[in-house]
C-alpha cells in the first residue's frame, strides 16, 4: 500500500554485514527497468536499477546489516514490499504489469506475511468499491433511503473484519515489524483501521516488545515516541472532562464588562446561562447572534441568561459588535486579550457552555435552533 512509505521503516540490529540476494523471473518485464527502493527514516532510496534479462530474469545482490523494508517496483504507483531481513535469498516471480496482485514470493517469511495483509486487505477495499457503485448506481431509486441503509450496514461489516484481521495480525505477529506496519494501515484515505487514541492498547503491545528487542531501531524508536504522546493527550483528555465535561464546573470568569465593572461567572448562578465565547470579526459568530437575540427575548423572564466573552483585541470593534447586533441587554466581559479563552482551551470560534441553575456544564456548542429547542426542553 501507499501508505506503507509513510511510516519510518529501518531497524537495527546486528552489526555483522550480511549480503542479501533479491532474483526473480518477470512476465512481460523483458528489457524494462526494475528499481529496488530502500524505505528510510524520512527519505526513500533507490539503491538498484537494472534491466530485466531477455528470458524475464532478474537479480540485485546488496550488503545488508539490519533488517530493512524495500519496495521493489517498476513504477511509482506498481510495487510490492518487501521486509527482507540480512543473509536472506528471496525470489520474487511476478507480472510487470501488476506487481502487487501478481507476485509470489520465497525466502522472506516477513514478506510473506505483508503480502498476506495486503491481500486481505485489497479484498475489503474491492468490496467497498462495490458498495460505493452501488450508491451511485441507485442515486434515482425511490427506494434509495433503504438502499444507503442496507450499504451502511454492509460497509460496516466490512471495517469490522479488517479491524478483527488487523488485531489478530498485530497479535500474532507482535515480534516483527510487519506488526508495526500493520498499526498504520488505512482502509480508504485518511480513515485508518486502528485508531491511535480508541485503539491504544495495540500500540503500547507493540511498542513494549519492539522496544525492549530492538531499542536503537528507528521505527520502534517512532512508535515509542508516538505512544508517550498519546499517553500525554490521554490524560490531558482526561483532565479536561474533569474541567468541562458534563455536569462539571467551569472555572470562573471574572472581567470587566464595557463599563468597567468587574462581572463573574458565578454571579449567574440560579439562572440557565450561555457562556459563549465570540468576537467581532468573527463572521460565524456574527451570523449566530441573531439566533441569541430571539432566545434571549423568548426566555430571559424563565431564567436564561447569556455571558458573553469577547476574544477582541480592540475596544472599539467589540463594543461597535455589541452596538450593530443589538446585544446589549445581556452580560459582555472581555480582557481585550483572550487570556481566559487559553484557560477553557478555546480552540476555534464561537465556542459556547450551557450551565444549569448551580453552574455545571449541561451542554456544549448548541446553536440555532439546537440552542432553541434545547431551552424549550428546560423552559417549557
Amino acid at each position: 500500500m501507499k501508505s506503507l512509505i509513510l511510516i519510518v521503516l529501518i531497524l537495527t540490529g546486528c552489526n555483522t554485514q550480511k549480503r542479501f540476494e533479491l532474483q526473480g523471473t518477470l512476465e512481460n518485464g523483458q528489457g524494462m527497468t526494475l528499481y529496488l527502493d530502500e524505505l528510510e527514516a524520512s527519505k526513500i532510496t533507490t539503491i538498484d536499477s537494472l534491466i530485466v534479462n531477455n528470458d524475464g530474469s532478474f537479480q540485485s545482490i546488496h550488503e545488508l546489516t539490519n533488517p530493512t523494508f524495500f519496495l521493489l517496483r517498476g513504477s511509482q504507483d506498481n510495487f510490492i514490499t518487501l521486509l527482507i531481513q540480512p543473509g536472506e535469498k528471496v525470489r520474487v516471480n511476478a507480472n510487470m504489469d501488476n506487481l502487487a496482485e501478481s507476485y509470489t514470493i520465497k525466502g522472506s517469511p516477513d514478506s510473506k506475511l505483508i503480502q498476506e495483509y495486503n491481500q486481505h486487505l485489497q479484498q475489503n477495499i474491492e468490496q467497498l468499491r462495490e458498495l460505493n457503485q452501488i450508491y451511485y448506481d441507485s442515486l434515482q431509486s425511490p427506494n434509495i433511503q433503504l438502499i444507503i441503509a442496507d450499504l451502511d450496514e454492509r460497509s460496516n461489516r466490512i471495517l469490522e473484519d479488517q479491524k478483527e484481521y488487523t488485531i489478530e495480525y498485530i497479535t500474532t505477529n507482535n515480534h516483527s515489524l510487519v506488526s508495526l506496519l500493520a498499526l498504520y494501515q488505512q482502509i480508504t484515505p485518511r480513515n485508518y483501521v486502528l485508531d491511535p487514541m480508541e485503539d491504544i492498547g495495540y500500540f503500547e503491545m507493540v511498542d513494549s516488545i519492539l522496544y525492549a528487542l530492538y531499542p536503537e531501531s528507528g521505527p520502534v524508536q517512532a512508535l515509542h515516541a508516538q505512544v508517550i504522546e498519546l499517553n500525554q493527550r490521554i490524560e490531558a483528555n482526561r483532565e479536561m472532562e474533569l474541567l468541562f465535561g458534563m455536569g462539571a464546573v467551569p472555572p470562573e470568569i471574572a472581567l470587566p464588562n464595557p463599563e468597567g465593572d468587574t462581572i463573574t461567572l458565578s454571579s449567574t448562578r440560579g439562572n440557565i446561562v450561555l457562556l459563549d465565547f465570540w468576537a467581532a470579526w468573527c463572521n460565524p459568530c456574527r451570523v449566530e447572534n441573531p439566533n441569541l437575540v430571539k432566545h434571549y427575548n423568548k426566555y430571559h423572564s424563565k431564567g436564561f441568561e447569556i455571558f458573553q466573552v469577547s476574544l477582541d483585541r480592540e475596544r472599539e470593534n467589540w463594543l461597535g459588535a455589541i452596538e450593530i447586533d443589538g446585544l446589549e441587554q445581556w452580560i459582555h466581559v472581555s480582557d481585550l486579550n483572550s487570556i481566559v479563552a487559553n484557560l477553557y482551551h478555546v480552540q476555534q470560534i464561537p465556542t459556547s457552555f450551557l450551565l444549569d441553575r448551580e453552574g455545571k456544564i449541561i451542554a456544549r456548542d448548541l446553536r440555532g435552533e439546537d440552542l432553541g429547542e434545547k431551552l424549550s426542553d428546560i423552559f417549557d
